[in-house]
């Protein structure tokens, strides 16, 4: 699947070339992975990213809507404005976080302090909203959540990024996908199982993603980084340029970035009203619709189960990742339409179970393809933190607009929720296409 053509191919003969012009180093860190992640490994990998999405996912999904809701009622578009500028904070530091992790020289390794780091700031976050008695609080509360667990999500991407070998890409990249599928579902139930009391709807979720995260490096240490060979300086240019990358040199990694990019515009059109969606198709109060969530989420994880399974392994043994992102994009406009026309809860189950199937085989195959065109693998801390930006920029900027989108023809208490499914349809749609057409290293 990788050619010899491929942007990075070079490193996996152990060459390192940097923005910066430095020395050819040979590093155990820049080698393409070859050995296998062991079976116990993997399963602690899979319980960590578990712990990441759900003390994550659970505020975005249910828990900041509730605090709108008993804040300031009626204004379900400041949900938008909070976590716009939630992401565009970690949008601005993450890039740094990755090379600081790159360089980091510690007993510990380079990617667990920062799991660490992540948990205890993402935790902070939580208490914080808990407790805020002001949306303006709550709103300062999630950008220390959305930063710290972003830290700590990262920091296992990166990890799967320096040690997961080709033949393993697809299937590691499947289950723990799959674990950020179920993670939100079952972390509602969690939250709605404490929903009578505020402060634990954030704080319950957060507290067993912290456990899960921190017990990952104790028990599977990653190693120590003390000996590797630092491949470049820091410098106020290279700080810089580490926001993005060369385009002409990676074209693959351009191109996979675009269509990621657009693929997530799509996604957070359809999920980030979620909750207020369902309340308004099924006329229920939105603190009541943690069950119906709960519920819808519940039944879409054996379809979450199937998509990624089925997107990583066939992928795998077929050894072809393209085709099945563009699957993944043409049904995932099926399901958007199902739920734009839904107002029962039949046929709003039926939309969100497909659209989690297609997210699980999206998610799960593209990282497969991002793990194989990391330009170069010294950086790879900093090149995720790049590729990110194609999932946090749309994280940040799509809501803001979604709030927009739904105020085109509102009509009374009801906003236009139609209008913003479709579009998010189309956006996904044109994102895999892209990936399709243009990314010609993998087949």
């Amino acid at each position: 699947m990788v050619t010899k053509n491929e942007p990075g191919a070079e490193h996996a003969a152990g060459l390192a070339v940097s923005d910066a012009n430095v020395a050819p180093v040979v590093d155990s860190a820049v080698v393409d992975p070859q050995q296998p992640m062991s079976k116990g490994y993997i399963v602690w990998l899979m319980l960590a990213s578990f712990g990441a999405s759900m003390a994550m996912m659970v505020p975005l999904s249910y828990g900041i809507a509730v605090r709108i809701t008993e804040l300031a009622p009626g204004h379900e578009e400041f949900l938008g404005f909070i976590t716009g500028i939630a992401q565009a904070v970690y949008l601005v530091i993450s890039p740094l976080v990755g090379i600081w992790s790159d360089r980091t020289r510690s007993r510990f390794g380079r990617r667990s302090p920062f799991i660490y780091l992540g948990t205890a700031i993402g935790l902070a976050g939580l208490v914080v909203i808990g407790l805020a008695p002001s949306l303006l609080i709550v709103g300062a509360g999630w950008v220390l959540g959305m930063v710290g667990w972003s830290i700590a999500g990262a920091a296992l991407q990166t990890i799967q990024a320096d040690k997961l070998p080709e033949s393993q890409r697809g299937k590691v990249s499947a289950l723990t996908g799959l674990m950020t599928q179920i993670a939100p579902v079952l972390g509602i139930g969690v939250a709605y199982a404490v929903s009578s009391n505020t402060f634990l709807v954030f704080v319950v979720p957060g507290a067993i993603g912290a456990v899960l995260l921190a017990l990952f490096p104790l028990i599977k240490p990653e190693g120590s980084s003390k000996d590797l060979a630092a491949s470049t300086q820091v410098t106020v240019r290279s700080v810089v340029s580490s926001y993005g990358f060369n385009i002409r040199k990676y074209p693959d990694f351009a191109w996979n970035w675009l269509g990621r990019f657009v693929f997530f515009i799509g996604l957070y059109f359809n999920t980030t009203f979620g909750t207020f969606f369902y309340a308004q198709r099924l006329d229920m109060p939105v603190r009541e619709v943690a069950g119906v969530v709960a519920t819808v989420g519940m039944i879409g994880v054996l379809a979450a189960a199937v998509g990624a399974i089925a997107g990583g392994f066939l992928s795998d043994k077929l050894q072809r990742r393209r085709l099945f992102v563009m699957i993944a994009a043409v049904l995932f406009v099926v399901g958007a339409v199902v739920e734009a026309t839904a107002w029962s809860l039949p046929q709003i189950v039926a939309g969100a179970v497909l659209m989690q199937l297609t997210i699980a085989v999206f998610a799960t195959v593209d990282q497969a393809i991002v793990y194989a065109i990391i330009p170069e693998r010294d950086q790879a801390g900093r090149y995720m933190a790049v590729i990110q930006f194609a999932q946090k920029i749309p994280s940040a900027i799509a809501p803001l607009l979604a709030g927009l989108v739904i105020m085109i023809g509102a009509t009374g208490g009801e906003k236009n929720y139609t209008l913003l499914y479709l579009l998010g349809a189309g956006f996904a749609f044109f994102g895999g296409l892209i990936i399709l057409l243009k990314v010609k290293s993998i087949r």
